[in-house]
């Protein structure tokens, strides 16, 4: 990249950082007197941008460093995220979890995805709340949102509703255990099954005792690592739409099989993958490898920065009643799908 171009960007992507840095010094502080229970860093860094645009709409010398922070910075932050998965987490947990994971995430997606089709939203819209409802919430938002071609507007109006569900989950879901007469086992996969950041599980699993910790830390992992999957499954059923619009662009024939692979399987997820089993093979140093998820989680935050000064967040509230409706009835279809599943 050209030192002019770089030049070009740094305004944006300033801004972008200062709001990412303010969003987690609120999230530690938000934590540590609620601890653990707060709004996610991402959220908060979405929530401040958003409130920056509504005091001035950042100007044409800002535009470009926005952009690249919500669109080059989040690509790159999802696929360093392959490096926090280990697919001998399946071999540890066996075949009969490994069963109820994956259906519950199939049948959780395709069940989000109706309610909220019903209701009216929108196809990509749809697909994200599904997504993260049945995956890991805002992690899996900003990786399937790149996939699938989601506007800016779909990607924050989804993670802040997903999100504030979310912390409300953590809240409440202990209040599960003597209604439903859980054991601790059983109450520590329903929090994995259903709850979407590893530290939100341990929080809400820590009343119930260390095994609920431990199982429901490995269950959410799990989760975590159908992400690629399912990343790759979406971006083939969205390149397919697209091939089926008659405005689609006239490909040249020496191009067309390359230009259709990356559709399907964008850069972003191949290093995705590229890394999950580089991971898994014990080929990434565990010190590289920490360095690199610090790196991910800061670049996520400037990410969410980015789309947050992207987006008018008045239109937010034109369909929050809908959205609303829509993310607590796919989270209550979870829960409701996760507690079947332990007790058949």
């Amino acid at each position: 990249m050209k030192r002019s171009r770089v030049m070009h960007l740094v305004p944006g992507v300033g801004l972008c950082l200062a709001i990412a840095i303010a969003a987690s010094v609120a999230d530690a502080l938000g934590k540590s007197i609620s601890r653990g229970a707060g709004l996610d860093a991402l959220v908060l860094a979405i929530l401040l941008a958003a409130a920056v645009r509504g005091f001035h709409e950042p100007g044409t010398r800002l535009l470009p460093g926005i952009d690249f922070s919500a669109r080059i910075l989040l690509e790159v932050s999802v696929a360093l995220l392959g490096l926090s998965i280990s697919l001998h987490r399946i071999a540890e947990a066996g075949l009969s979890l490994l069963g109820i994971i994956v259906s519950v995430v199939l049948v959780s997606i395709i069940a989000s995805y109706v309610i909220c089709r019903l209701l009216g939203i929108g196809r990509h819209m749809a697909a994200l709340i599904a997504c993260g409802n049945a995956i890991c919430g805002n992690s899996a938002i900003a990786a399937i949102a790149p996939a699938i071609r989601a506007s800016r507007e779909d990607v924050v109006s989804a993670i802040t509703f997903s999100a504030i569900l979310g912390v409300a989950v953590v809240v409440y879901l202990p209040l599960l255990i003597p209604f439903f007469d859980l054991a601790d086992r059983e109450y520590g996969i329903l929090a994995g099954l259903t709850i979407y950041a590893v530290p939100q599980v341990l929080a809400a699993t820590a009343p119930a005792g260390l095994q609920a910790v431990q199982i429901g830390t490995t269950v959410k992992l799990i989760r975590v690592l159908l992400l690629g999957p399912v990343v790759m499954v979406m971006s083939a059923l969205a390149a397919r739409h697209r091939a089926g619009q008659p405005d689609g662009a006239v490909v040249p024939s020496g191009w067309r099989g390359t230009l259709v692979f990356t559709r399907m399987f964008p850069p972003f997820i191949l290093a995705f993958l590229m890394l999950a089993t580089l991971s898994t093979m014990g080929f990434i140093p565990t010190s590289f490898a920490a360095g690199a998820l610090t790196i991910h989680k800061a670049l996520a935050l400037v990410a969410m920065a980015g789309l947050g000064l992207s987006v008018d967040l008045r239109l937010l509230f034109q369909i929050s009643g809908r959205l609303t409706l829509a993310v607590t009835g796919s989270l209550l279809v979870l829960i409701a799908i996760s507690l079947a599943a332990i007790r058949l």
